[in-house]
């Protein structure tokens, strides 16, 4: 069983229509920068999992899929840790991970926006 905590920001759609109009040079740019902030967002994840083995630590994983971020943790038993039990207390760190650089993200896809709506005259 992994975790994983899906975050919908608005706007998403619009960023993957507006996506489609850039050229591939654009569109690796962008993709780099979404990979880049995945990757950020699991360092912080790692930075914030507590650590009794390490192995919930080393199963956070980071991946962009189609311009969807996906972070997450493999271990068997990162939900419980994340959200808690009735036995256990929750020790987020997923969540807090992400909230942290939804910002960033949010300047991602504000940037993407504006540069497709100039590339195609509609500034």
């Amino acid at each position: 069983m992994a975790v994983e905590i899906t975050c919908d920001v608005e706007g998403i759609e619009e960023f993957k229509a507006a996506i489609q109009q850039f050229d591939s040079a654009m569109q690796r740019h962008v993709h780099t920068l979404l990979a880049s902030w995945a990757t950020d967002v699991k360092a912080l994840a790692k930075q914030l999992a507590p650590v009794r083995t390490g192995h919930l630590k080393s199963s956070i994983y980071a991946k962009i899929q189609q311009w969807v971020a996906e972070i997450g943790a493999e271990a068997t038993y990162a939900l419980f840790v994340e959200f808690g039990t009735r036995h256990m207390q929750a020790q987020p760190y997923l969540y807090p991970a992400i909230q942290e650089h939804l910002p960033q993200l949010e300047a991602i896809i504000c940037e993407a926006i504006d540069q497709a709506k100039a590339e195609a005259g509609l500034t």
